[in-house]
């Protein structure tokens, strides 16, 4: 991966990885729900005028066990510990899918930890008359086309680049446990009580969502936003499902951009 450098970080409940790119003002990105096993795009994008780090969180491939977290608060904290490695405090941080949750949380609990909050299809709220679609219960040929307009290549990202029995293998269990991370966070139904302390996030936040998102209701972003005290603005992704920042990299990059650099 040229230009990104990684880094272990000591953390309560042991060590995480630290994907970091570019130089310029700070931004934390905590991936969605695969998350991190490769480097993205967008975030090529972001490292050309900031520096981009990339903490891997519980149970995500670089983060330590999530098999400890067992209330909501232990995942809350496990958050900001990986929000404090990545070193960008009082900076941007983005937050998509299950990141998206925890990204709100940190920033209503920790309100001077971001001066600036960017949430691509956040779980965390439910609505019963609009249920969120449960990706957890998908047989495994369907999870894709659910999760991204980009399926066959969104395969591709989340598959084992050798041959190596053993290297596969490896890999394949390290996408279960996020998997199983993301359903222990989320489970059930998508709703961490996030919409109980919306209401404390004061800095400006970007709402993304893509316009395609078959997991996420549209009506999600505006309730949301809604609730938030601070200055919100929603921005739709034309062509993206809801991993948008896999699958339109190139525009979701361009509201960031002109977010973050919005007076």
């Amino acid at each position: 991966m040229i230009g990104i450098s990684e880094r272990s970080a000591t953390v309560p409940g042991g060590e995480l990885r630290v994907w970091e790119k570019g130089a310029g003002p700070g931004v934390c990105f905590f991936a969605g729900v695969v998350g991190l096993p490769r480097w993205l795009p967008v975030l090529d994008r972001l490292a050309r005028a900031h520096r981009v780090a990339a903490p891997s969180l519980p149970g995500a491939p670089g983060g330590h066990s999530a098999d400890l977290l067992d209330e909501h608060v232990d995942w809350l904290l496990a958050a900001r510990d990986a929000h404090l490695a990545a070193g960008t405090d009082g900076g941007a941080l983005i937050g998509a899918s299950t990141g998206g949750a925890l990204a709100a949380d940190v920033a209503a609990v920790w309100p001077k930890a971001v001066g600036r909050l960017v949430l691509i299809a956040p779980f965390g709220v439910f609505d019963e008359g609009e249920p969120i679609a449960d990706i957890f219960a998908q047989r495994p040929s369907d999870r894709s086309p659910l999760l991204s307009n980009r399926p066959d290549e969104l395969d591709a990202y989340t598959a084992a680049a050798s041959g190596d029995a053993d290297e596969t293998l490896e890999w394949d269990l390290a996408m279960q446990r996020a998997n199983n991370a993301a359903a222990r966070l989320l489970w059930p139904l998508g709703d961490t009580r996030l919409a109980t302390r919306l209401g404390r996030i004061a800095c400006p936040t970007l709402l993304l969502r893509g316009a395609d998102d078959r997991v996420m209701p549209r009506s999600y972003a505006a309730r949301m936003a809604e609730a938030i005290s601070g200055p919100t603005t929603i921005r739709e992704i034309s062509g993206a499902g809801h991993m948008a920042e896999f699958d339109r990299p190139e525009e979701v990059a361009d509201a960031i951009e002109e977010f973050l650099a919005a007076a």
